[in-house]
């Protein structure tokens, strides 16, 4: 049976702060409704605190700062909610969503996701403790605020290359196309800068048919470029309504400034952001796509150095792999691989000499079994590598550009070892960027497909000012805060890194004082999953 027909959207006031004295606006709470105890489409009834202004640390209000959503609930519940395009065009007009009448979706049993449902961040939880932070479920709706003949989007990528990307766009392109009937989607060529400096392609399903077999973006990428008021004229110019940014935590970080000038300017446009990552450093979600592929493809290195090391006398394979500041994908494909003796992240620092340190478990090692492997993340040891050599700037986008830890270790444990006068085989192995390259896996191309249909189901549905991303298992919309107030780390007080020194043995290399640091870094971040983000006061 059909859904019930849409109906038209509900008044609201105007809730945009201003710049220099933003207003939070205050509206009965859901849980003052005594005959529904759950949360509801925030355009069916009123919500509690809508809208408040970002704050720094100190608990002031930032000039120009993003409004926060927060929705609270029974039992400490908070729902860290997304903006919507209704938020500051009232009275604009509805319509059913065309998947009802698509024959593809006849077999679903449930067209269109409740409006009650949220996701947890915390999915473990204790009897009396506070449910704690949630986000707006991913999904079609029933009611769309853009009709298919009135669609004109946009994609862009931006920053490094990981693999997914041109999957991402394919399928993000089907999906306007295909779910909505949406037939004008233009690619924006060479990152922010092509908005207003590069020629735009028109993609359609034929055209992008089958770009997720390569590696790499149609679209093209770049760092930095990003200007707003130039970006938002050429948004304006064209017409475009919905924009689709797939990039890292500054590109999102500069999709959340877009969202603030369209509504600033009370444009009828979407700003979705789809998050990508290889290093897998984006809080709050459980992975980003391509980090898989890029696990699985570390294999290959990490089996050559074993190979080079079991064939040589004293032979050491040496792998480095990507992880700026975060080093999952070393972590994830030492644990996968089993032949690794040591691994080495930015998140545990290590030393050289002395007892425990790195030197003296390699000579053990080759001792016991006549080689090694090592793996270890690009961000690692950086501090150590510092004391020897200068810094060598940033990047476009801002970031550090790292010295590279893989030639200064190998050189450092060749000179140990020649002053020991102790014959070593070591071989060192980058596969930075052929693991970049690579077109994504099957895990990862299913995964890039929910991304990306999940976003345009929101997009439709008027939501703006948000990302979409996977938390325990369910896709939601995460407003663009929330990604880009910090980085995703390696605990090394969990029990996933316990497990990892357990399999290579390697020492810990830790003092007490930063075992107690990363232990009181893990608490505050329980603290926050408990209904405290960290935008709020107190």
């Amino acid at each position: 049976m059909a859904p019930p027909p849409a109906s038209s959207a509900d008044s609201a006031p105007d809730p945009r702060p201003t710049a220099s004295a933003p207003v939070p606006i205050t509206v009965p709470s859901p849980c003052d409704h005594a005959h529904h105890h759950h949360l509801v489409d925030r355009r069916d009834t009123p919500r509690g605190r809508a809208w408040e202004p970002e704050r720094n640390r100190r608990g002031e209000a930032m000039d120009g700062a993003a409004a926060v959503k927060l929705v609270p609930g029974e039992a400490g519940y908070v729902l860290e909610d997304v903006p919507h395009v209704s938020d500051y065009l009232p009275d604009l007009p509805t319509y059913s969503n065309p998947l009802q009448d698509n024959p593809a979706y006849s077999v679903v049993k449930q067209y269109f996701v409740n409006p009650d449902d949220t996701v947890c961040q915390k999915i473990v939880v204790h009897k009396d403790g506070p449910r704690g932070n949630h986000f707006r479920r991913a999904g079609p709706r029933q009611k769309v605020y853009f009709e298919p003949d009135e669609v004109h989007a946009c994609i862009v990528t931006c920053g490094g290359l990981c693999p997914g990307l041109n999957t991402v766009i394919r399928e993000i392109v089907c999906g306007l196309s295909d779910m909505y009937g949406v037939t004008k989607i233009l690619g924006i060529q060479g990152g922010y800068r092509g908005f207003y400096a590069r020629n735009t392609i028109t993609l359609t399903p034929k055209s992008v048919n089958d770009i997720h077999k390569r590696g790499g973006t149609i679209l093209g990428s770049s760092r930095g470029g990003h200007d707003t008021v130039k970006i938002v004229d050429s948004i304006q110019d064209r017409d475009i309504n919905q924009v689709y940014v797939i990039g890292g935590d500054g590109t999102q970080r500069g999709a959340g400034v877009i969202f603030e000038e369209v509504r600033r300017r009370g444009l009828k446009v979407s700003v979705a952001g789809i998050p990508k990552t290889i290093d897998n450093d984006i809080p709050v979600i459980d992975k980003s796509f391509g980090f898989d592929t890029a696990v699985e493809e570390a294999q290959r290195a990490i089996n050559a150095a074993h190979v080079e090391a079991v064939s040589a006398e004293n032979g050491i394979g040496l792998v480095k792999l990507m992880g700026r500041h975060s080093g999952f994908i070393a972590h994830y494909a030492t644990l996968a691989s089993r032949d690794v003796d040591c691994c080495l992240i930015p998140e545990s620092p290590f030393y050289l000499e002395g007892e425990g340190g790195l030197f003296r478990y390699i000579e053990k090692r080759l001792k016991d079994n006549g080689h090694m492997v090592i793996v270890v993340a690009e961000g690692a040891g950086q501090k150590l590598i510092a004391e020897t050599m200068q810094s060598i700037g940033k990047d476009a986008s801002g970031n550090e550009l790292l010295l590279d830890v893989g030639l200064w270790l190998s050189q450092k444990i060749n000179e140990h070892f020649k002053k020991n006068k102790m014959t070593i085989n070591l071989k060192y192995i980058d596969p930075t960027y052929m693991i970049r390259a690579i077109p994504s896996n099957a895990s990862d191309n299913v995964y890039c497909t929910l991304l990306a249909h999940s976003v345009v189901h929101g997009a439709m549905a008027g939501y703006t000012g948000f990302t979409i991303g996977q938390v325990n298992g369910r896709h939601c919309y995460i407003p663009f805060y929330r990604i880009t107030e910090k980085q995703n780390r390696v605990s090394i007080t969990d029990r996933m890194w316990a497990r990892l020194l357990s399999s290579t043995n390697q020492p810990s290399f830790l003092c007490n004082k930063v075992v107690e640091e990363a232990k009181k870094e893990h608490e505050r971040a329980t603290r926050l999953l408990d209904g405290s983000p960290s935008h709020r006061k107190g």
